[in-house]
């Protein structure tokens, strides 16, 4: 597997990618990044999709809970997006620390 630390321009584009709620293929997208064969070796792109992913199913009973409020914090994805493509880490509150802990990511 590759080092998370160095990034290609293909692994930012589609770490992007899978931060991108902007359809209801963000899930899709999310997955693809996951388990397609070409990407599942960049240890950068499993991290993002592993995250993305987690804060999508994280904050789904948030948005139903808040009567659709909370559904706003998908906007941070934006951000989350342009962060994986300028090759940042995320660091997800609780999320990174649980994945992490679990041994999904480095």
């Amino acid at each position: 597997m590759r080092n998370a630390q160095v990034s290609t321009q293909d692994e930012r584009l589609w770490a992007a990618l899978a931060w991108l709620p902007v359809t209801p293929f963000w899930p899709i997208l999310a997955l693809y990044s996951l388990f397609a064969d070409s990407k599942k070796q960049s240890l950068y792109i499993r991290y993002h999709a592993m995250h993305s992913i987690t804060a999508g199913v994280v904050l789904i009973p948030v948005s139903i809970l808040t009567v659709g409020l909370g559904s706003l914090l998908y906007l941070v994805f934006f951000f989350w997006a342009v962060q994986a493509y300028q090759g940042k880490k995320v660091r997800v509150p609780f999320i990174s620390r649980l994945l992490q802990d679990s041994g999904f990511v480095a």
